[in-house]
């Protein structure tokens, strides 16, 4: 099953690590409750006990911008790279497929192919 979580904000910014696709990851996640009510699945590693932990392989990293659709990138730099202050990672975002530069972003989506059947 596909799981969508955003991650962002200031907690990514903080110290939040770098996710590339094809990656095992084992996200500690928040729900919240939209207006609409639907529920989101929110990256956390500050609060001590997650809601759920998201556990499986990235398949897809999209990068969020107000008033425009969600574009797929290559990777999550991790927070330190996106605020420009990692002497190893420029932080840059790129498309998957043509290596186009785009500009920076502060919040994303991250799909992850879990092995469970129902929700998390």
């Amino acid at each position: 099953m596909d799981v969508v979580v955003e991650i962002g904000g200031w907690e990514h910014e903080c110290c939040g690590p770098s996710l590339e696709r094809a990656q095992l990851v084992d996200l500690g996640c928040l729900r919240r409750t939209a207006p609409d009510g639907e529920v989101h699945l929110v990256e956390t590693h500050h609060h001590r006990e997650p809601d759920v932990h998201v556990r499986g392989r990235v398949r897809d990293v999209m990068v969020l911008r107000p008033g425009r659709p969600a574009q797929q990138v290559l990777r999550l730099p991790g927070g330190e790279a996106l605020r420009g202050f990692d002497a190893e990672d420029d932080g840059h975002l790129e498309t998957p497929w043509t290596g186009e530069v785009l500009p920076r972003g502060e919040d994303f989506l991250v799909v992850v192919r879990t092995a469970d059947r129902g929700r998390p």
